[in-house]
């Protein structure tokens, strides 16, 4: 089989979009700089490869009047984290280390721990990134430990570390484990960690005015950091705790928009997979590596304002950064950190090719959520989609030939395209018999509309007849050549008079929600009260809303429809009592 197609973008116009999309962001981040009363606020959008909007509003050193810029140094906190796993991975890779090796073959100090269980298994440098040691949270603890010492660290080891759970178990975030992983790097490159990572990560990627401690000897201005003292702004003495030792890879960097923005750009540079020279400080494969969700973290909801379209997102640790999937943006990798002093987050969709960054000076600034409204702003406006799956040659000859099938029934046809499972899972005969019934039900089918790729090996699509429609989707098997190991499809007629009545009903329902309404439209034994307050419940959650869509049903019994409304989406599945007319259930499932 020939190596699978790339994934590309539909580009036409692309580029205009997300350029016409960035004036845009200068005064969505100074209202919010304004609300949230951040005495400076930098960011920016990277895409392409490269920095494409940097902007900031507000102060950078407040007695003095300096006002920030995308070129000012902040103090990025804990998104120093993934710098210290990619060095990590780079020494795994030249072969001096393994992930799953234990952490005390390389820091000692780590002997003295008394694990919480019998069968608890030693800490490993896996652990260790992804935040699955064991050790507990410790968030307020770490933000002090910036200026511990080499010896000073190596004793506190050796007095042991108490356990929140056994290795391997949760998440549970750990400034100290990153700590240790820049020990590990130290030990194992044989120079201190800060130096390592200003050689053999930011010297090649030309952040050269990145750095551990502000001495006077950069050249860019520096934020100083502040938090709100009775209604006014004072320095954080804390803000300019110095970076002492291997600690610091938990969270000593610091770097300006323009510099991080390299460090964005290439993580973003690891999508698609590809063909192609590889990134000088580590390869793609790695860097995707470090992008994937290996501890899971507990699900949570976004958007739970009251009001507002409750949005499940969902992801977990990987090697130095957070990855899941985000409502409205896909996949998501992102980190935050935070200081006394300053808040910053980095955050980039890889299936989208854009990414963004912002930094505030003050004390735990709320970066987070502008960055995502920046994101968020751009995706929709620049209409920016993610790349387009391409079909394997494979699966373009496999659709054409099941749509073939499925149109007129041929055994010798059927012979050349199925995987050796598919006629033991339904017999051959079923399988004539229920295309017989296709073409009873729908009259001739055509294929119509776009095809669904969902990878290079799996796509669906859509057969029109001349009464309703099949979607149809269909998976090859891991076979060579690949097979077809399964088709399924789903047969749909339109409503018919009764059930288009009793839809137009419903969705009037929708709009005011009543007890006599819920009697007129829908069948005896239905419990008028809780009906009533379900559908309040689906006006609350996507407002006003009308049939956008017909996705499944027989037409005159049952029905699926997808209902479109000014906040959201969902499913609605009615069904109806021939007999009178009316509803006899009504089920709504909310949808992205």
């Amino acid at each position: 089989m020939p190596h699978l197609p790339p994934p590309t973008f539909d580009e036409a116009g692309r580029a205009d979009r997300i350029a016409a999309a960035l004036p845009e962001l200068d005064a969505i981040a100074a209202e919010f700089a304004n609300k949230h009363k951040l005495p400076a606020l930098a960011y920016g959008v990277v895409a392409g490869g490269s920095l494409v909007h940097g902007g900031a509003t507000g102060w950078a050193d407040i007695a003095a009047q300096q006002q920030a810029s995308a070129t000012t140094l902040f103090r990025i906190a804990s998104m120093t984290k993934s710098f210290a796993a990619l060095a990590v991975l780079q020494l795994r890779n030249a072969g001096a280390l393994a992930l799953d090796d234990r952490a005390d073959a390389y820091v000692p100090e780590l002997a003295s721990l008394v694990y919480p269980t019998a069968d608890a298994p030693a800490i490993t440098l896996r652990h260790l990134l992804t935040m699955s040691a064991g050790w507990p949270e410790d968030n307020a603890w770490g933000d002090r430990q910036l200026a511990l010492d080499d010896a000073s660290f190596s004793a506190l080891l050796a007095r042991s570390v108490p356990f929140a759970s056994a290795p391997g178990t949760q998440y549970e975030y750990s400034n100290l484990g990153y700590m240790v992983l820049g020990r590990v790097v130290s030990r194992v490159a044989g120079m201190p960690f800060q130096q390592y990572v200003n050689e053999r990560i930011l010297a090649p990627l030309g952040m050269t005015q990145t750095c551990w401690n502000v001495d006077g000897t950069k050249v860019l201005p520096v934020a100083r950091g502040y938090e709100e003292v009775d209604g006014a702004w004072a320095e954080e003495p804390l803000a300019w705790m110095r970076s002492a030792g291997d600690t610091a890879a938990f969270g000593g960097l610091y770097t300006t928009v323009e510099e991080l923005a390299r460090w964005v750009a290439l993580f973003l540079s690891a999508w698609p997979p590809r063909e192609g020279d590889e990134p000088a400080v580590l390869r793609r494969a790695s860097l995707r590596e470090m992008q994937q969700a290996a501890t899971a973290r507990p699900p949570w909801l976004a958007g739970t304002a009251l009001g507002e379209q409750a949005a499940p997102e969902a992801g977990g640790y990987g090697f130095g950064l957070f990855a899941g999937t985000a409502a409205g943006l896909g996949r998501i990798v992102q980190h935050a950190g935070g200081l006394p002093g300053f808040g910053s987050h980095m955050a980039w969709l890889p299936d989208r090719d854009l990414g963004v960054i912002a930094f505030a000076n003050r004390t735990y600034a709320p970066a987070v959520p502008i960055a995502l409204d920046l994101l968020r702003h751009v995706v929709t406006r620049a209409d920016a989609a993610p790349r387009r799956v391409h079909p394997a040659p494979a699966l373009t000859a496999a659709l054409e030939g099941a749509t073939r099938l499925l149109q007129r029934w041929n055994d010798d046809l059927a012979d050349a395209l199925v995987a050796d499972n598919f006629f033991l899972d339904l017999s051959r005969e079923r399988w004539q018999q229920r295309v017989a019934r296709l073409r009873t039900l729908h009259g001739d089918l055509v294929p119509e509309g776009e095809i669904e790729i969902d990878n290079p090996l799996r796509c669906s699509w859509r057969l029109c007849g001349e009464r309703g429609w099949c979607n149809v989707s269909l998976t090859l098997a891991p076979t060579m050549p690949p097979r077809i190991q399964e088709i399924e499809i789903a047969s749909v007629l339109p409503p018919d008079a009764a059930m288009q009545a009793a839809l137009d009903g419903l969705l009037a329902l929708i709009a005011a929600p009543t007890l006599r309404g819920v009697g007129r439209l829908f069948a005896r034994g239905v419990d008028r009260a809780a009906m009533r307050d379900r559908l309040r419940l689906v006006q609350l959650s996507i407002g006003t809303c009308a049939l956008d869509a017909i996705t499944g049903g027989d037409g005159s019994t049952r029905t699926v429809a997808r209902l479109a409304g000014t906040k959201g989406r969902l499913i609605a599945t009615v069904t109806l009592d021939r007999l009178d007319g009316k509803i006899r259930s009504a089920e709504f499932r909310m949808v992205e």
